[in-house]
């Protein structure tokens, strides 16, 4: 695992279209997954320590936002080569695991968390509801192997800015994570 760091975004960039299968096949479309008031992305795979310390908390939150109008969409850009956990097998069982209530689909190619600007997972992406990124940055002050557990406070006070028409915060501490895993196919471009 390489502990590398998001990417500054483009606060106010608009949400990249796409179309993806979940871990069933069944193909989804970002125009419909968006949220009445948000939608937040969650570039995530199976097997990461980082992504494992906050998948429970994770879950919990996307039931918690979808009740206020914000949909959570997960996206696993990982290479199942490189580790077979993150194939649509593992990601049904992480799933069942951590609750996951919202579409996690598979990016065979890495080209829509590529269009994200993804480079880590986590890597967490919260939008308006006319598509516009308002917050690029990290769950909150946890890490595996720590004492402090996730709790998600960084996303939760973006989450609350943006419930109450505040201005994106001026503070985004950027996630920290596994660097991405990109299919071989993909990485060569």
């Amino acid at each position: 695992m390489v502990k590398t760091p998001s990417e500054p975004a483009q606060i106010g960039m608009q949400i990249p279209e796409f179309r993806l299968p979940d871990y069933t096949g069944t193909v989804h479309d970002s125009r419909t997954l968006t949220g009445d008031h948000g939608t937040l992305i969650a570039v995530i795979c199976t097997h990461c320590p980082y992504v494992k310390h906050i998948a429970h908390q994770l879950g919990e939150m996307a039931a918690e936002l979808a009740a206020t109008g914000i949909s959570t969409v997960g996206i696993n850009p990982n290479d199942p080569a490189a580790n077979p956990d993150d194939g649509p097998d593992g990601m049904a069982r992480a799933a069942e695991e951590y609750n996951f209530t919202f579409p996690y689909l598979v990016d065979a190619t890495g080209d829509v968390a590529r269009a994200f600007g993804a480079v880590c997972t986590p890597d967490l992406y919260l939008f308006t509801s006319s598509g516009e990124l308002f917050y690029r940055g990290q769950f909150d002050d946890s890490r595996p192997g720590h004492a402090r557990p996730a709790s998600g406070a960084s996303l939760r006070s973006a989450v609350a800015d943006l419930l109450n028409n505040q201005p994106p915060p001026a503070v985004q501490k950027p996630s920290l994570g596994c660097s991405i895993k990109w299919p071989e196919q993909a990485a060569g471009q």
